[in-house]
């Protein structure tokens, strides 16, 4: 009897051979036989409608994107900010900026009524992320997450993630993967949402009952729109005031950046004023910019950091803030 389990062993073992044959195995392409790469394509085909044989396909036409490495490493945010604002804040930009709010003057009022944004802060971020829609980038979105994913550990986590929100975005959406470009950091569209962002706050304000961040400016605009929204933009209230510094020892010994650590008497006890009043109890980000001649300081409030959840540096949102103003 045991030899005859035995034998019944031996039979059914190599009667599921053919099929441990058939475990994921990517053995073309510039991912071929990366073990991380076909265990996050087995995931992917059990928990999304994806079939095992189209990611296959998918990954193994994939190309490096190596050369992306040195924009990453060294984005503009890392410049001073009398660098950076000379990129963001050109006559041209401005006068174009001019023009596109009149041009959508209408849309725009709809969609400030409705979300409370104002239309110089919408009208600024598609003009500092695509120059008002006319450079959205030559990056292949998908070989762009591809690389950053398995290629780039210190970020690995997050363009995994986003690898995966996209693909789900594009079986939803009926994407051509291979065709979408975009950043060197996979952001797509006008706006340059990345997928998760694409997912959760692309609205359709056109209704055709689809949400298109490539050609539909209602959508665009609407979904950056909702994006602020639904990062508590407070509507009415300020951005930014700048500071006047009589101990600049003393204001540079507190931490700046984009984020609210501090209440305005935190600033006013080391030698920062406004020419605005504000209460004490205020939070406020210190921001320090660096000028040619010297540091710039301003207090950042609530909807400073909202800005901020579009591009986490404070460069980018005084950026955007300062547009805005030389644009309204």
């Amino acid at each position: 009897m045991t030899s005859i389990k035995i034998m019944k062993n031996i039979i059914l073992m190599f009667s599921l051979l053919p099929f441990l044959a058939q475990a994921t195995s990517l053995k073309t392409g510039d991912y071929q036989d990366r073990k991380e790469v076909e265990l996050f394509i087995a995931d992917m085909a059990k928990s999304s409608d994806y079939t095992e044989t189209e990611l296959l396909d998918l990954f193994s036409q994939v190309k490096h994107q190596r050369h992306l490495f040195e924009r990453m490493n060294k984005p503009a945010e890392k410049l001073e900010w009398h660098q950076y604002r000379n990129i963001f804040l050109k006559p041209k930009r401005i006068e174009q900026g001019k023009a596109f709010l009149n041009k959508h003057k209408a849309l725009l009022a709809k969609i400030e009524k409705k979300y409370h944004v104002p239309a110089e802060i919408i009208t600024a971020i598609v003009g500092v992320e695509t120059f008002y829609g006319t450079y959205k980038g030559k990056a292949p979105v998908f070989d762009t997450l591809v690389t950053f994913a398995f290629d780039y550990p210190k970020r690995a986590k997050f363009f995994k993630r986003e690898l995966e929100e996209f693909l789900i975005l594009s079986k939803a959406y009926g994407f051509e993967h291979r065709e979408l470009k975009g950043s060197y950091a996979g952001a797509m569209g006008i706006p340059q949402f990345i997928s998760s962002s694409y997912r959760n706050y692309a609205v359709d304000f056109d209704g055709d009952k689809k949400a298109d961040l490539f050609n539909s400016l209602p959508d665009v605009l609407a979904s950056v729109a909702n994006y602020f929204s639904r990062h508590g933009w407070q509507h009415g209230e300020p951005v930014t005031y700048q500071l006047n510094a009589t101990n600049s020892a003393k204001a540079d010994a507190l931490k700046s950046g984009y984020k609210l650590d501090y209440q305005w008497q935190n600033l006013r006890a080391a030698g920062l004023s406004s020419k605005t009043n504000l209460k004490d109890e205020t939070k406020v980000a210190l921001i320090k910019l660096q000028q040619k001649n010297g540091p710039e300081y301003w207090a950042g409030l609530k909807n400073f950091y909202v800005i901020t959840r579009y591009n986490h540096s404070e460069l980018y949102a005084m950026a955007v803030y300062q547009l805005s103003q030389k644009i309204k």
